[in-house]
């Protein structure tokens, strides 16, 4: 490789220390194990220079045959202006096959995500902060082992693909709780450690009183740590996470290749992703 020339290699384990170095360059939080399950569910493609260095990752997580999240794309910015987020781009495309695409897209990644054919379908909304004192909730428990075969199937009916292995890695680092109703679980949620804290999601429920319900079992046992929790706009609790003391401190719009149809746009059981990156 010439000097001044950008190398694309296939992202593995041995890039995580000069990925996570880009993304505190971005001011992200994420933690070498943070970088760590994103990889482990995904493929990737990571750019070094004539270094060797880490100029620009990407990941790509499919969820089985129905869909791919891209994810993780940064590029330095020492290097950008010079056509390597589309070449990043061109090459996660390569990767997720035949799968509709998805993704959340930052203010400076919009114009380049439409121009390859993805099309704004909503819009995310990050809260986070150290949570209020709450009182627990009622009819809310942790969940059991023998509960994640159920979780799966719910979390695969409201998402409309098949999230096994995320349902997998979340019960590896973090915890669930259950809504269950005569014998039957109606609404699930996880947390696991993220960034300065811990990640709340997915929330997967049938209305907004069992989503708060849900988040409310976790932070009455967190109260003033600092926790994080990523909802779309349309399910009407953003208001809520800003009253029990999380601020909105930014997001992005989920963007989707093909265009999906407003009824596959909505995801009303949907309240909170697993994080941005993820679904």
């Amino acid at each position: 490789m010439q000097q001044g020339e950008i190398d694309l290699q296939a992202f593995g384990p041995d890039h995580i220390e000069g990925a996570v170095a880009l993304s505190r360059q971005e001011n992200w939080p994420h933690r070498p194990q943070d970088w760590q399950m994103a990889l482990q569910l995904s493929i990737g493609v990571v750019a070094l220079d004539d270094q060797g260095r880490v100029t620009g990752t990407i990941l790509v997580t499919p969820y089985g045959a129905d869909c791919a999240m891209i994810n993780m794309v940064i590029v330095d910015r020492n290097v950008r202006g010079k056509g390597l987020g589309r070449r990043l781009m061109d090459q996660a495309i390569i990767l997720a096959g035949d799968r509709p695409l998805r993704l959340v897209a930052t203010v400076d990644g919009f114009p380049l995500y439409e121009k390859l054919g993805f099309a704004p379908s909503g819009t995310v909304l990050q809260y986070q902060g150290k949570v209020a004192e709450l009182d627990a909730p009622e009819g809310v428990e942790a969940a059991r082992a023998d509960d994640l075969p159920t979780i799966k199937a719910m979390d695969r009916d409201a998402y409309g693909a098949d999230r096994e292995a995320l349902i997998d890695a979340l019960a590896e680092r973090g915890q669930f709780a259950v809504i269950r109703r005569n014998g039957a679980i109606e609404a699930y949620a996880a947390i696991r450690p993220f960034g300065r804290g811990e990640v709340l999601g997915p929330v997967i429920a049938g209305s907004a009183k069992d989503a708060k319900a849900l988040i409310s079992f976790f932070a009455t046992s967190r109260a003033g740590a600092f926790l994080r929790v990523d909802t779309d706009s349309r399910t009407g609790i953003a208001d809520w996470l800003g009253e029990i003391g999380l601020a909105h401190v930014g997001g992005g719009v989920t963007m989707d290749r093909p265009s999906r149809t407003g009824a596959e746009q909505a995801r009303p059981k949907i309240y909170a992703l697993a994080n941005q990156a993820l679904g």
